[in-house]
């Protein structure tokens, strides 16, 4: 049985509280690691992928190796999920080569730390985001919002291109927002569906150039990382665990406003709080007039209105 250990700091109360389940839950984070044997070409394709996740700290990096992480073998993810735990990270991007699987890449995504759902891919003609040349101007924020693209009928049928699809989503939109800014839109993500199991990816700088109408032109470069994603096995949800983490709250929890009320009759009424006024330390408008009849009224008061000069005493 596990000990359960009470935060004694403010800090670690914090802590917990970020972790904690939420209606509305943070950006999902990316834990990227590696098996026993990698390869040169997949340990430039892990890199890529964090260069691209590492903005606003949306993914972890783990370069030592990890002998005993096997997701789609029975008790070969307990480390997994305990690394997904201790870096509260939702989905995992592990990377592993043999001579039965070379290149290969298992992407997944955790409910409550455990594995949710799998897909396992080949990587293909990857080439690395340092072997484009392009004008530096072009380059992506940081941090900046994708368009994603996905061309293809497999997308809509096949059931592993739609899992794949449904991952790559989650793995590069980053922040769910409410708005976003035309101008702030300067990359997109092209995934073609060339066969039944195989994907083109592509990562694509955009420009928006005057088109003479309303919907601006659109140019792409291509920045870089390139590779095509071979589907070799994939591993979806059960239904129960797929309808508890697809549940959510009907209504959001109203935020209670501090000193305000509602009436049926009078609305919404609230109260203001005024410190008292010390009145007497207000500064008043004096008059010319009224100096002057205060001047006068001390002088007849001292009698002649000449006060009397001190006598010096004599020097002795």
């Amino acid at each position: 049985m596990l000990k359960v250990v009470t935060p004694k700091t403010k800090r670690a109360v914090r802590a917990l509280e970020k972790r904690a389940p939420k209606l509305v839950e943070n950006a999902k984070k990316t834990l990227i690691l590696q098996g026993t044997k990698t390869s040169k070409v997949l340990n430039e394709v892990l890199g890529d992928i964090y260069n691209l996740k590492k903005a606003n700290g949306g993914a972890v990096r783990y370069t030592r190796k990890n002998e005993n992480i096997r997701p789609f073998e029975s008790g070969g993810e307990t480390s997994l999920e305990f690394f997904s735990q201790k870096t509260d990270c939702s989905l995992f991007v592990f990377g592993s080569h043999s001579k039965k699987r070379p290149e290969n890449i298992v992407m997944g995504r955790t409910y409550d730390h455990h594995i949710y759902d799998l897909v396992e891919v080949g990587v293909e003609n990857f080439k690395p985001l340092s072997s484009f040349s392009y004008d530096k101007k072009l380059a992506p924020r940081v941090g900046s919002k994708p368009f994603f693209t996905f061309i293809g009928e497999g997308f809509e049928t096949v059931e592993e291109l739609k899992h794949l699809r449904e991952f790559l989503l989650d793995l590069f939109r980053g922040e769910v927002v409410e708005t976003l800014n035309l101008s702030g839109l300067d990359r997109v993500f092209v995934c073609s569906a060339v066969s039944p199991n195989k994907i083109v990816f592509m990562h694509c700088a955009l420009q928006l150039k005057r088109s003479g109408t309303v919907v601006p032109r659109m140019e792409l470069t291509e920045v870089g990382p390139s590779m095509d994603f071979v589907v070799r096995r994939h591993r979806l949800p059960n239904e129960d665990l797929k309808k508890s983490a697809m549940k959510t709250a009907s209504k959001l929890p109203k935020k209670k406003v501090k000193n305000v009320s509602s009436d049926m009759i009078q609305g919404r009424i609230g109260k203001i709080y005024i410190p008292d006024q010390q009145v007497g330390g207000v500064p008043k408008a004096n008059m010319k007039g009224l100096k002057r009849e205060r001047r006068e009224g001390k002088m007849k008061k001292d009698g002649n209105g000449v006060k009397p000069k001190k006598l010096k005493p004599n020097p002795t």
